[in-house]
């Protein structure tokens, strides 16, 4: 039960913070490989990559990918928290009683590695579907995807299983950093509030709290990588399913540090808090509610 109610909480959070995955996915492939000042800038940061998009593709542009984002929204988290609770319900995290920093950390990146693994096709589709855009404001490269399934079948067909695979290298690093930060941070920072005794030890305001703290935390560590992850999914490929652009994480991390510099790895750093940030709160917070409901009414 502990991974339906973690894939519930990460699919209702997708459902609110989906156009500002959007903006991210976009901002993060605008001027890929190239120096600042040497490319057309179509999103000058992310409020006007939010009215750009919503100018000139509508509301379905702003939900690109919806259901591939969901889907990967349910498995992902599905595992990712539902590990971490059985690992935290099993008292594993804990060191005579209190969070231990070391533990929480090492099980949230231990889930993560998992839930990055099971999602990773979905997530691959996910990235192709949120950069298709109008010719007049697309970035990176471009596919013709119609739809989830008919991506996950053209993909499969033509690179094989291995090819829905493609990108991972960067999708396990990504996710292990930010579900160490996130349920770390997550984990101390509710107990340390419920210490203080600032809001009752059930209210849904010690979750929220938590969750608000530990956003500024994943954002800033995992937004290198998800810039690394969106380029080395995004890329063209050649017939034998092998990137066009880079060869793997390392290459595509020291490529854009080089040619980019550091900005190049922060690119879309607002869009990322504006997207992680809320995403973080909400999943956490619907994660929290929705376990407590469960334990509360189970026995």
């Amino acid at each position: 039960m502990d991974f339906m109610l973690g894939g519930v909480a990460g699919c209702g959070a997708c459902v609110f913070t989906n156009p500002l995955d959007v903006v991210k996915t976009r901002m993060q492939l605008q001027g890929e490989l190239q120096s600042r000042g040497s490319y057309r800038v179509h999103y000058r940061n992310v409020f006007h990559a939010f009215y750009t998009i919503g100018r000139v593709e509508g509301l379905g542009g702003l939900q690109r990918g919806l259901l591939a984002g969901m889907l990967y929204q349910f498995f992902m988290n599905g595992v990712r928290l539902g590990s971490y609770a059985l690992i935290e319900s099993a008292g594993y995290i804990h060191t005579e009683g209190r969070v231990s920093a070391a533990k929480s950390t090492a099980s949230g990146a231990l889930s993560g590695v998992v839930g990055a693994v099971m999602g990773s096709p979905i997530y691959l589709v996910k990235t192709h579907l949120q950069s298709q855009s109008t010719s007049t404001i697309a970035v990176g490269h471009q596919y013709q995807h119609q739809g989830m399934m008919h991506a996950l079948v053209a993909i499969h067909r033509q690179h094989g299983i291995v090819g829905l695979w493609r990108g991972s290298s960067a999708a396990v690093p990504r996710i292990t950093v930010g579900s160490a930060a996130q349920l770390c941070t997550f984990s101390i920072c509710r107990e340390f509030i419920t210490d203080l005794q600032v809001f009752s030890k059930d209210s849904w305001l010690v979750a929220l709290s938590a969750g608000m703290v530990s956003s500024v935390v994943v954002v800033l560590a995992m937004t290198p990588f998800d810039v690394v992850s969106t380029r080395l999914y995004n890329q063209p490929v050649d017939q034998l399913g092998q990137g066009r652009l880079y060869r793997g994480f390392m290459d595509c991390f020291s490529r854009t540090l080089r040619m980019e510099g550091l900005t190049g790895l922060y690119k879309g750093l607002g869009a990322s808090y504006f997207r992680l940030g809320p995403h973080t709160i909400l999943s956490l917070l619907f994660w929290d509610q929705l376990r407590y409901v469960y334990h509360a009414y189970s026995y």
